[in-house]
């Protein structure tokens, strides 16, 4: 019988090359449906790993996967001991140095944020009705927005730093600019009976391979104020790579702050999932050294949100850093 292999992308970062593997299989299950999806494994050829996919022939949703999926960086149909390469039809819309060029401290793997997006959009259970709105409301300075808009998505953010939301803002207009794509942007102040609630930027940019012009909105303000930011507006997916030593901070007292995960997740998870269109999904990535997925399940119930704790979703978990192991939650909206 015929496989298909995948061979992964390198990454930069030594600790998430380490684990991808596992990670990126976990990834591609879900994306293939999970139950009943063919069976992924991880295979070795002459000393290079591989993603082994059971499968024949590729349909239509199996080379959709593929050409998603986070970590691929070629595919190889392999009949006997020959490979023989299969070309990879990717959905990106714009090319992937909108999210490799920034360089700033704490920025997450590229390669994460965009399985984080791909395993919470797979996840969701609802018919589009319109181009796929994702919602980053801890955005910091846009990596999880920019890799929406490169899988062909509209982009909404929420992030508290204005410097944060300023500097993502500049880096757009000069990328937008050099890259000589149609685009328009605009910093306008956000009132509100009154007060200044802070900064709002909006884009609307088309692919330079012709299509729909994509939208993207970043408010300056706190994550628990995205409702009333966004008002009736809904999304097909909230993603949140949240803060791994959280300065959001929610408010405890009248004159301290509690810093704790689950004391920000408890306040703003309710907020997130009331932005969900029903059918919707949620997807966290978070520290578990501060906050325990047992913890995480309950905060969700509490929010009115499904989690997914299927074989493929508790394969996630993986160490950072000394101080940080990460894992992916994601939930669904009834």
């Amino acid at each position: 019988m015929a496989d298909h292999l995948v061979l992964l992308a390198p990454s930069s970062n030594r600790v998430y090359a380490g684990a991808a593997d596992v990670l990126v299989a976990a990834e591609l299950t879900i994306l293939l449906g999970g139950t009943g999806a063919p069976a992924v494994t991880r295979v070795e050829l002459a000393g290079v790993g591989y993603l082994a996919l059971a499968t024949d022939d590729l349909d239509a949703v199996t080379a959709a996967a593929l050409g998603r999926l986070s970590g691929s960086f070629a595919l190889f149909r392999r009949d006997g001991d020959d490979l023989r390469p299969v070309p990879l039809s990717r959905p990106d819309r714009f090319d992937d140095d909108l999210v490799t060029i920034p360089k700033y401290p704490g920025k997450t793997n590229e390669q994460f944020t965009r399985l984080l997006t791909n395993v919470t959009l797979a996840s969701a259970d609802r018919d589009p009705d319109g181009p796929v709105s994702v919602l980053d409301p801890m955005c910091g300075r846009g990596t999880t927005l920019s890799t929406a808009l490169i899988l062909g998505h509209d982009a909404a953010g929420v992030e508290s730093d204005l410097k944060a939301v300023e500097a993502y803002a500049a880096y757009l207009r000069t990328y937008l600019r050099r890259k000589r794509l149609k685009h328009t942007t605009d910093m306008s102040p956000v009132r509100r009976e009154g007060k200044s609630l802070g900064r709002r930027f909006d884009v609307s940019v088309s692919p330079a391979t012709g299509g729909r012009a994509q939208s993207l909105t970043v408010f300056s303000g706190d994550t628990r104020q995205s409702a009333s930011l966004y008002g009736r507006r809904r999304f097909d997916a909230v993603v949140v790579d949240a803060p791994y030593g959280v300065v959001h901070g929610s408010q405890a007292t009248a004159t301290k702050k509690d810093r704790s995960a689950a004391g920000l997740l408890g306040e703003a998870l309710g907020v997130w999932a009331g932005q969900l269109k029903h059918g919707g999904a949620l997807g966290l990535s978070w520290n578990t050294y501060g906050l325990t997925r047992e913890r995480l399940v309950t905060l969700a119930q509490e929010a009115g949100l499904q989690p997914m704790d299927g074989e493929p979703y508790q394969q996630f978990g993986h160490r950072v850093d000394s101080s940080i192991h990460r894992d992916v939650f994601v939930a669904r909206k009834p």
